[in-house]
């Protein structure tokens, strides 16, 4: 089986910036490096400056390979971005910024910047509808919860929705309620409507919120949890389940506190990471995402939630 790459053949494979701008520069240019203006292909190298120029008549652009991505003018060494993308995909609950603070040997804020900005890359966007069987269910997340159900009140704990196509992907929302509008909101733009089946627990708002969506009522089945039923057959919520349970097991022993406005975040970087669990080409992947993704300035993360 192959696994990928390990730590010892990614400090040999990237010890220095020179053979990450290497690996960069082959994930950003397969078949060749090309201008970002003008897409042209002749291009000379200024070998002092770490960049290229475009020798096309028209252009003359000097870039370099970080240049459009989220490496461009960072302070941070490009080893120690590659080991930080690498135990973020390595850890299965997950690492914190003051985690990736002690190990790199980094300022607080850099790390918790750092870890901000690959979350934002591996945000899945404009995924296909699930089809299949898949699993609906929702948790709580964070503080102490007020009220029970769709009744929690203005301080009760975050709802976090999840989808789970069987033997697919894994979506998890950070929502405003758990009520019927809001459950048929994602059950809407994420499930086809050729679904198999949706199993859900006995949650009451489920049949409302199939009307609404709307979804035929035959396409949902129901574990009765209040009957202590888990299992009914083929139909059961467990494996999304287990996948509430792995987040939680981030939030309180790897990250400990997770902000209401940030929780999308950690939503999306768990999510990428669970569905490419069997992805031997995780580390390569996540840094196409890099990058391939527009960056996220440090005081659009740290301003005041609206």
């Amino acid at each position: 089986m192959n696994y990928g790459l390990d730590l010892c053949e990614l400090i040999e494979r990237f010890g220095d910036d020179q053979q990450c701008r290497n690996y960069l520069e082959h994930l950003r240019w397969p078949n060749g490096i090309e201008c970002p203006k003008c897409k042209g292909t002749k291009v000379s190298s200024i070998l002092k400056r770490d960049q290229y120029n475009c020798d096309s008549e028209s252009c003359g652009h000097q870039f370099s390979v970080t240049a459009g991505t989220v490496f461009h003018d960072t302070h941070l060494p490009l080893t120690k971005w590659f080991l930080a993308v690498y135990l973020i995909c390595q850890s299965k609950k997950g690492m914190s910024a003051h985690q990736l603070h002690r190990m790199l040997k980094v300022h607080y804020r850099t790390a918790w910047y750092l870890c901000h900005r690959i979350r934002h890359a591996v945000e899945q966007a404009n995924e296909p509808k699930m089809d299949g069987i898949c699993e609906v269910d929702e948790t709580y997340v964070g503080g102490k919860k007020i009220g029970k159900g769709v009744w929690a009140g203005k301080n009760a704990k975050e709802v976090v929705i999840g989808i789970r196509e069987r033997g697919g992907d894994l979506r998890f929302f950070h929502a405003e309620d758990a009520k019927s509008g809001t459950l048929a909101k994602y059950i809407r733009e994420n499930i086809s409507t050729d679904v198999d089946v949706i199993v859900t627990d006995d949650f009451v708002t489920y049949p409302a919120a199939f009307r609404k969506a709307p979804m035929p009522a035959t396409k949902h089945r129901v574990v009765n949890h209040t009957a202590k039923q888990y299992v009914d057959g083929e139909f059961h919520t467990n494996t999304v389940e287990s996948a509430f349970s792995l987040l939680k097991r981030g939030i309180i022993g790897t990250w400990h506190k997770v902000s209401a406005k940030h929780l999308q975040a950690y939503l999306n970087e768990m999510t990428w990471r669970f569905d490419n669990r069997k992805n031997p080409y995780l580390f390569r992947d996540t840094m196409l995402k890099l990058i391939h993704s527009d960056n996220i300035e440090y005081k659009e993360l740290t301003q005041a939630a609206a």
